[in-house]
């Protein structure tokens, strides 16, 4: 008698999601790799997260991504947390081991893989860290600069109040300042990090006067539509070296690839090749 195996699968969770370029990204590694496997975007509504976390592990599901605005209910759903995870308080890719669920964040990782990539040796330097935006993101970024050991990393909002409760939560060497300061504070940073929705296609853009930055500083961004922010093309037309946010989105989703199906893929010209020209398509619509 053959007995059927249920085809396994993973995804990612979110509310809207279909926008999320996860499932390229994923399905391009499953065929390079010929895995015998299916990654789809799950609808979850705001409420029922723990209700959809608890299929994981069941009927093929190995696992899935977490996107807006699940990550803080994934971190509440999990009986086992990574300490990356704990730290910032919100989940971002799930599994089931042994019964219990599991939960990770890979936003730090993939931010410190991106730079690793594209600006290497950018940690050379580690006096002082400008982080613009004080949401998920920028908290996740705060954390690997802390690890990376900056020596002070200073988070800029335009709610200074969350700037503050975001430097309150990690303490020394984090420090929140004025959004008026951003361009006092220029002259002494090593990395400038736009965390925030500055900058994305449909919100205002980011545009200090990167001039003041010095000639050693990296400037990074999270934002990947556009492909290139007013910011990155401002630090690439005065020669500074960048790392743009599609690459974070690329790195942050090799881990979980490996944590569900066990092998771990890479990010290749081909795979950013395909993502960017889906980025392109979308910008061109009307």
């Amino acid at each position: 008698m053959t007995i059927s195996r249920r085809r396994l699968r993973a995804g990612v969770a979110g509310w809207p999601v279909a926008h999320s370029r996860s499932p390229l990204i994923h399905g391009y590694w499953l065929s390079r790799m010929g895995i015998d496997a299916d990654y789809e975007r799950f609808p979850v509504p705001p409420g029922v997260f723990a209700e959809f976390a608890d299929r994981i592990g069941r009927d093929g599901l190995v696992g899935s991504n977490v996107t807006v605005p699940h990550k803080e209910a994934a971190f509440a759903a999990c009986d086992r947390p990574t300490a990356v995870a704990e730290a910032l308080g919100a989940v971002n890719v799930l599994w089931r081991e042994n019964g219990l669920l599991c939960g990770d964040n890979t936003d730090v990782a993939g931010f410190v893989a991106n730079l690793d990539e594209s600006a290497p040796g950018w940690e050379e330097r580690r006096r002082s860290a400008v982080v613009v935006g004080a949401g998920g993101a920028a908290r996740a970024i705060v954390h690997g600069l802390a690890i990376r050991g900056f020596e002070r990393i200073l988070v800029i909002n335009r709610t200074l109040s969350r700037a503050q409760a975001l430097a309150g939560a990690f303490g020394a060497p984090v420090a929140a300042a004025p959004w008026e300061t951003l361009a006092e504070a220029l002259p002494a940073a090593d990395l400038l990090v736009n965390a925030s929705t500055l900058g994305m296609a449909g919100h205002p853009a980011l545009a200090p006067d990167v001039g003041a930055l010095p000639e050693h500083a990296v400037v990074a961004d999270v934002v990947y539509v556009p492909l290139r922010t007013p910011l990155i093309e401002a630090a690439r037309a005065l020669g500074l070296r960048t790392s743009e946010g599609l690459g974070m989105l690329l790195h942050q989703a090799a881990p979980a690839f490996e944590r569900w199906f066990g092998r771990r893929p890479a990010v290749t010209g081909e795979l950013r090749a395909l993502v960017e020209a889906d980025v392109r398509a979308h910008e061109a619509r009307p």
